[in-house]
C-alpha cells in the first residue's frame, strides 16, 4: 500500500470518527435537552396540581365547615315545627355541593389525572379525593343535588324530632333502651320495642324519595349506584365487598350459631315460657335491632353500673381523656369541652337532640366534638371511650404531614376499628381494676365475660355484614320494589340474625328505616363489620407484641408503647394505601383469624350448654 493510500484511509477514519464523535455528542446533548425538556414539563404539571389543589383546599375548608356547622345544631337543637335547622342545613349543604360539584373541579382534576406519572403521590390521592367528594355532587345534575340536600335534611328532621311514646307518655330512645335490657316483663318489652319502630312510617316515602334522588346523583359520574359510589371509596368494587363481608359471617358462622341456640333457650327460661321458639322473637332481646344481646350477660364482680352512677356521667367523659393521655396523647382542647354536647337534654328544654352517639371533626383543623348523651351506666362508659378514639384519630392525623382533604382514616372502617378497639380495651377486668372500678381480687367468671363479648361483638357481624350490607345493597343496587320494604328487611334478619318480628308486620311499617344509618349514613354499614376484624387484628397485635399480655385480660393504661403503635396507626391519615398500613403495622392481611382465636375458648363452654338443645339455624351460611 502506498504512502499516499495509507495517508487517504487515515484521513477517511479521522473523519468518520469526527463525524461519530459529533453525531454523539449531539445525541446526548439532544437527549439531555429532551430529557430537561421532559424534568420541565413535569415539573409544570406538578406544579399546576399543586396550585389547583391549593386553592381548592382554601375554598373547601370554610364550606365543609359551615356544613359542619349547620348540621351540628340541627343535631343537637331540634325544635317540633321549627324548619330553621332545616333551612340552615339545606343552604350550608347546598354551597359546599355546588363548589365540590362544579364542572371546573371536576374538568380540572380529571385533566391533571391524564398527566399521573408527573404527579406525586400526594397529589393524586388528593385529585382522586376531589373526584370522589364530586361524584356525590355533580354540577351537571344542579337541581337534582339541590333536591337531594333538602330531602336528607328533611329525612334527619323527622327521625330525631320524633316523639316516641308509650301508653299515652313521651319516652326518650334512652328510655326505651334500658326497658329492652332490663325488664323481663313481655307486655312492657313488647310496647317498648313496638314504639320505637312507629318512627319507620313516617320515614317510609322520604327514604324512597332519597334512593331515587342518590343513585341519579351519582350515575352523572359514571357510578351504577349509590351503593357502588359507596363501596368504591375502598378500591374495591361492589362483588367484592359483598364476598367479604359473607366470608366474615361464614368465618363467624359455627359461633354464632351456638349463641343463637343459647340465647333461644336462655331467654326462654327467663321470660318462663315453656316452648323455645325457632328464631328469635325481636322483643325478647336488650337491643331495638338485635344487633348486640350482650345486656343478657351480668358478669359478677363486673357490674359497673353502680360505681358509675356514683361518680356521675362527667367522670365518664374526663376518664376516657385520661387514658388517652396515658398512652401519651395530649389533652383535648379546651373547645372540645366548650362546644361538645356530651350529656342529655335537660328535662325542661324546649329542645329535642339525636341520642346517636357521634364524634365531629368541624373544620378538619382542632375543632373536634362529641355528640352524646352520657349516664352513668356501663354502656356510656365504653361510648365515651370509642367517641374519644375517633376525636384523637382526628387529632392525630391533623399535621403538616397530612393536608386537609386527606386528614380522614385510612379507610372508613378504620376509624371504627380504633374506637371499638379503645372501648374494647376498658372493658377489660385489669383495666378497670387499675381504675378502681372493679375489685382486682374479686372472683369473676371469666367465661361469663368472654361470652358477654361474644354476644356484643360476635352477634354484631350477621347484622351488620349481612343485614344491613345487603338490605341497602338490595335497596340502591337492586331497586328493591317499595312493596317488600318490610319484607325484605325481616327476611334478611331472619337468614343472618335467625330473628323474626313479635307479629306480623305488613308494609304499612318501614322497620329498616327505624335505623338512623338507612337514612342519614346511608350504603356503608359494612364499615362496622370490616372495623371489628380490623380491630381484632390490632387488638391482639397489641397483645401479644407490646403488652405480652392475654388478649382477653389486657390493660393499655399507661403503656407509652402502645400509643406509639397507635401513633403509626393513626397519624398518616388517608395519605397511605389502607391495605399496605395494616400489613405494615401487624404484619397481616385483612382476615377474621384474630376474632376467631380470641373466642375460641368459647365455643367448647356453649356446646356444653347446648347440649341436647334443637339448632334451628342451618351449619353453614
Amino acid at each position: 500500500m502506498s504512502l499516499l493510500h495509507a495517508g487517504k484511509n487515515l484521513i477517511i477514519s479521522f473523519m468518520k470518527n469526527t463525524l461519530l464523535f459529533c453525531l454523539g455528542f449531539w445525541l446526548l446533548t439532544s437527549c439531555s435537552n429532551q430529557a430537561r425538556e421532559m424534568e420541565t414539563e413535569k415539573n409544570e404539571v406538578a406544579a399546576q396540581a399543586q396550585q389547583f389543589i391549593d386553592r381548592y383546599t382554601n375554598q373547601y375548608l370554610p364550606l365543609y365547615e359551615a356544613s359542619g356547622q349547620a348540621e351540628w345544631e340541627a343535631n343537637t337543637r331540634i325544635k317540633e315545627g321549627d324548619t330553621t335547622n332545616a333551612y340552615q342545613v339545606q343552604q350550608a349543604n347546598e354551597a359546599l355541593a355546588e363548589f365540590t360539584g362544579s364542572e371546573e373541579n371536576i374538568n380540572q382534576a380529571l385533566s391533571l389525572l391524564e398527566n399521573e406519572e408527573a404527579l406525586e403521590p400526594l397529589q393524586i390521592k388528593q385529585l382522586e379525593f376531589i373526584l370522589y367528594e364530586a361524584a356525590d355532587n355533580p354540577a351537571t345534575v344542579q337541581e337534582l343535588v339541590k333536591e337531594r340536600i333538602k330531602a336528607e335534611a328533611a329525612q334527619t328532621e323527622l327521625l330525631f324530632g320524633y316523639d316516641f311514646t308509650m301508653n299515652g307518655k313521651s319516652v326518650s330512645t334512652n328510655e326505651i333502651d334500658d326497658i329492652l335490657k332490663g325488664t323481663f316483663n313481655l307486655d312492657s318489652r313488647l310496647s317498648a320495642w313496638t314504639s320505637s319502630k312507629e318512627v319507620g312510617k313516617n320515614l317510609r316515602e322520604g327514604l324512597l324519595n332519597l334512593r331515587k334522588l342518590r343513585n341519579e346523583t351519582v350515575q352523572a359520574l359514571g357510578y351504577d349506584n349509590y351503593f357502588a359510589y359507596q363501596v368504591s371509596d375502598y378500591g374495591m368494587s361492589v362483588e367484592e365487598m359483598l364476598e367479604l363481608n359473607e366470608q366474615l359471617i361464614s368465618d363467624i358462622w359455627p359461633l354464632y350459631r351456638e349463641l343463637h341456640t343459647y340465647a333461644r333457650y336462655e331467654l326462654a327460661k327467663q321470660y318462663q315460657v315453656s316452648e323455645v321458639p325457632d328464631m328469635l322473637p325481636a322483643h325478647w332481646l336488650p337491643n331495638r335491632w338485635g344487633q348486640d344481646w350482650s345486656a343478657m350477660i351480668n358478669v359478677e364482680g363486673l357490674d359497673l353500673d353502680p360505681v358509675l352512677e356514683e361518680k356521675g356521667p362527667e367522670w365518664l367523659v374526663q376518664q376516657a381523656e385520661r387514658f388517652y393521655i396515658s398512652l401519651g396523647f395530649d389533652s383535648l382542647p379546651a373547645t372540645f369541652w366548650e362546644k361538645s354536647s356530651l350529656y342529655p337534654a335537660p328535662p325542661e328544654a324546649d329542645y329535642k337532640k339525636n341520642n346517636h352517639a357521634s364524634a365531629w371533626h368541624m373544620d378538619l383543623q382542632q375543632d373536634v366534638r362529641c355528640l352524646m348523651s352520657v349516664i352513668p351506666n356501663e354502656e356510656w362508659y365504653e361510648t365515651t371511650h370509642h367517641e374519644l378514639g375517633h376525636i384523637y384519630y382526628y387529632l392525630s392525623y391533623t399535621n403538616p404531614e397530612v393536608p386537609p382533604l386527606l386528614r380522614g382514616g385510612a379507610n372508613r372502617a378504620f376509624h371504627e376499628a380504633v374506637g371499638s378497639m379503645m372501648g374494647l380495651a376498658a372493658m377489660q377486668k385489669p383495666f378497670m381494676a387499675g381504675l378502681g372500678l372493679v375489685d382486682s381480687t374479686a372472683q369473676t367468671d371469666q367465661m361469663k365475660m368472654l361470652l358477654k363479648e361474644a354476644l356484643n361483638y360476635i352477634v354484631f357481624i350477621p347484622f351488620s355484614a349481612g343485614v344491613m350490607t345487603h338490605y341497602e345493597h338490595d335497596l340502591y343496587a337492586d331497586s328493591l320494589s317499595e312493596d317488600q320494604l318490610n319484607q325484605r328487611w325481616w327476611a334478611l334478619a331472619e337468614k343472618y340474625q335467625g330473628m323474626v318480628p313479635p307479629a306480623s308486620r305488613g308494609e304499612e311499617y318501614t322497620d329498616a328505616a327505624s335505623k338512623t344509618h338507612i337514612n342519614n349514613d346511608a350504603a356503608q354499614y359494612y364499615d362496622y363489620a370490616i372495623s371489628f376484624a380490623l380491630l381484632f387484628q390490632l387488638h391482639n397485635h397489641i397483645a401479644e407484641n407490646i403488652l405480652q399480655q392475654d388478649p382477653r385480660a389486657t390493660n393499655y393504661y399507661g403503656n407509652k408503647e402502645v400509643g406509639n403503635f397507635l401513633k403509626k396507626v393513626l397519624t398518616p391519615g388517608a395519605t397511605q394505601d389502607w391495605r399496605e398500613l395494616l400489613k405494615e403495622t401487624t404484619g397481616e392481611e385483612l382476615n377474621a383469624k384474630a376474632m376467631l382465636a380470641y373466642f375460641e375458648p368459647l365455643m367448647e363452654y356453649l356446646q356444653e350448654a347446648n347440649e341436647g338443645r334443637e339448632y334451628t339455624l342451618p351449619e353453614s351460611i
